[in-house]
């Protein structure tokens, strides 16, 4: 996959995180974009530990991609919410 596509792939994923996810989450597009490619990148990393392939699952075509990237994303957004709620009730 390129880098162009990991980018769109991300922005997307982390848009969808964002509108699965309850309650607001702080940032603009390119927070939602950087969240977006973090998380697919842990997707990819799960999917590959978990299907035990060598790459071939991740191509903008697939189904199982979107679904990874999207729950990476959630993931990240989820810790990046606990730890931004965190850091905000210290001051």
């Amino acid at each position: 996959m390129g880098f162009i596509a990991f980018l769109i792939l991300g922005l997307i994923a982390g848009a969808i995180a964002k509108m699965i996810l309850p309650g607001r989450q702080g940032g603009g597009w390119i927070a939602t974009l950087i969240l977006g490619v973090i998380g697919a990148l842990l997707g990819s990393w799960l999917g590959g530990l978990i299907f035990n392939n060598g790459g071939e699952l991740f191509s903008l075509t697939n189904l199982w991609t979107w679904v990874l990237a999207i729950v990476g994303s959630i993931i990240v957004l989820l810790i990046y919410g606990f730890v931004t709620r965190k850091s905000s009730n210290r001051a």
